[in-house]
């Protein structure tokens, strides 16, 4: 009879429990807090066994946390938790008590001593405890093995005055710290899972700027009930990773020409010492075929070489650089000197000729002149020449009026 009675009432249960899930007047996601007043409360009055968590704090957080401790065990208190601070080994307990009535708020009070010990302030980490607020540590720290180009891409989630992380934490409703190399997230389950995404692909090399654009779109498109069931990749962006060449400093580009030149010089001299070589040939295009020799290339020298030689390496670095300002002054002096006499080269007056040389002057203005008369009475006695010749040519055609007065008077 009670094995009937149990089955009947575990398929009565069942049965409810069938009701409620198709019932669309519940909400099955809401958060409902534990109130023992309504009747909230463990099946033996208690939790069996004490459950406890520590973490560890870094020494500058020593401060700050015995000022608030007070705070922490207050707000501890009110939920039945048990805290302890221990400054000589440098760690944060929390345990249950036979008081406790949540099974779940030991959980709360971990994450409430993991984001003290990760620098957020008591105020926004007793948040945590609320049913609706939950914690995420993103460990970033091992993800970038470059450390200065981690630090680059840990600024670039901050942005310009924190403006980057001001603009996730309004998109995702999230509280984000970033603090050495984790990166702490306090709010919902999905801002979490949003703010966690970008933090990773800023991690990738992927600009948080392009993930917050995204966002921001996601967000418009909520607010559209006609969208709800729709999907919304062809109103998303969608970003390809193009390998653009960087633009080289202004440094290495001189330094790159000024070799090149080098290498044009020394090709010249190589094809004018070649050039009366007797293997050589006009139409032979062959390459010269290099001596073979066992022994590597002369090493360069390196950097370290070159301070010992001149002896840099054994001073001090604060006399390497007061060396390095020192030439850096004199090279500007001298160049500002170079300036300076070029500019005055305009103010400096033309030097006065004497008298030798302005009678020399004279001189040669003169013969200058001579020779100009000798050419011009040249060209005239030739014009002279020249109309007398013609003149001569037209009396053989042209009848002489005197000569026929003459042939007249004889003739009467």
């Amino acid at each position: 009879m009670a094995s009937e009675s149990t089955q009947q009432h575990d398929s009565s249960t069942a049965n409810s429990k069938d009701d409620n899930k198709s019932d669309p007047n519940i909400d099955h996601w809401q958060n409902k807090p534990w109130d023992a007043t309504n009747g909230d409360a463990l099946t033996g009055g208690s939790l069996v066994e004490e459950s406890s968590f520590a973490t560890l704090f870094p020494k500058y957080r020593e401060k700050y946390l015995r000022d608030v401790w007070p705070i922490v065990t207050r707000t501890l208190d009110s939920h039945k938790i048990k805290c302890e601070l221990n400054l000589v080994e440098g760690s944060m307990t929390v345990m249950t008590t036979r008081k406790t009535a949540d099974p779940y708020i030991i959980l709360k009070a971990r994450d409430l001593i993991k984001l003290l010990a990760r620098s957020i302030p008591c105020a926004q980490a007793v948040k945590v405890l609320r049913d609706d607020v939950q914690c995420d540590i993103i460990k970033v720290g091992g993800m970038v093995r470059n450390k200065e180009r981690f630090v680059k891409r840990r600024q670039r989630l901050i942005g310009p005055d924190g403006a980057t992380l001001k603009a996730l934490e309004l998109l995702t409703e999230c509280y984000i710290l970033v603090q050495g190399n984790t990166v702490a997230v306090m709010g919902g389950y999905k801002g979490i899972k949003q703010a966690r995404q970008v933090v990773l692909d800023c991690m990738k090399n992927v600009h948080p700027v392009y993930n917050i654009k995204r966002l921001m779109i996601m967000k418009e498109l909520a607010k559209d009930p006609k969208l709800a069931n729709e999907d919304w990749n062809r109103f998303l962006p969608s970003f390809k990773k193009k390998n653009v060449p960087r633009r080289k400093p202004r440094q290495t580009i001189l330094e790159q020409e000024k070799a090149k030149k080098e290498r044009e010089q020394m090709r010249e001299q190589s094809g004018d010492s070649n050039q009366h070589d007797e293997h050589t040939t006009i139409g032979s295009k062959k390459p010269k075929k290099k001596v073979y020799t066992p022994f590597p290339p002369v090493q360069p020298p390196s950097k370290v070489d070159l301070q010992l030689d001149s002896g840099e390496y054994f001073l001090s670095e604060r006399e390497r650089k007061s060396r390095k300002l020192a030439e850096k002054y004199a090279k500007s002096a001298q160049k500002s000197y170079d300036k300076k006499q070029e500019r005055d080269k305009v103010f400096v007056a033309p030097t006065r000729t004497t008298k030798e040389e302005t009678k020399n002057d004279g001189a040669t203005k003169n013969k200058q002149n001579l020779d100009l008369d000798k050419l011009k009475g040249k060209f005239a006695a030739a014009g002279d020449k020249r109309k007398n010749n013609e003149s001569e040519g037209l009396n053989d055609f042209v009848e002489n009026p005197s000569r026929k007065s003459s042939k007249k008077k004889s003739k009467s």
